[in-house]
């Protein structure tokens, strides 16, 4: 199995800053895309932001300019960090990652169980 833990979540003010982290584990060959998701009661999950093994990043549009992806790969670890924080931006953060597995070399995908990040003063 391919586990994925999420860190960071937590209370902050509005235009304060958090940092998520997001670390896989497991029987893990490569790790391809990596990503970050968030839900919010009555909603469906969103995609909050996407990294690939390369480096290209891709942001919904209600986050660019205030969140940053990034991955270390050394560390099978992706981050992000959130800046601006809004109100808005209360939600439920989940990690997903894909890539290939050991040994079989099967594809996966795995998600978080998720951390709770609320912007509130």
């Amino acid at each position: 199995q391919v586990q994925l833990v999420e860190s960071g979540g937590g209370l902050v003010q509005p235009g304060g800053s958090l940092r998520l982290s997001c670390a896989a584990s497991g029987m893990i060959f490569r790790l391809d895309t990596m990503g970050w998701y968030r839900q919010t009661p009555g909603k469906q999950r969103e995609l909050v932001a996407t990294i690939t093994n390369g480096g290209a990043t891709n942001y919904a549009d209600s986050v660019k300019g205030r969140f940053t992806i990034s991955r270390d790969n050394a560390k099978n670890t992706v981050y992000l960090q959130m800046n601006m924080l809004k109100p808005e931006d209360t939600a439920v953060y989940y990690c997903n990652a894909a890539g290939l597995r050991s040994f079989v070399k099967n594809y996966f995908q795995s998600w978080g169980q998720g951390t709770q990040v609320t912007v509130s003063s």
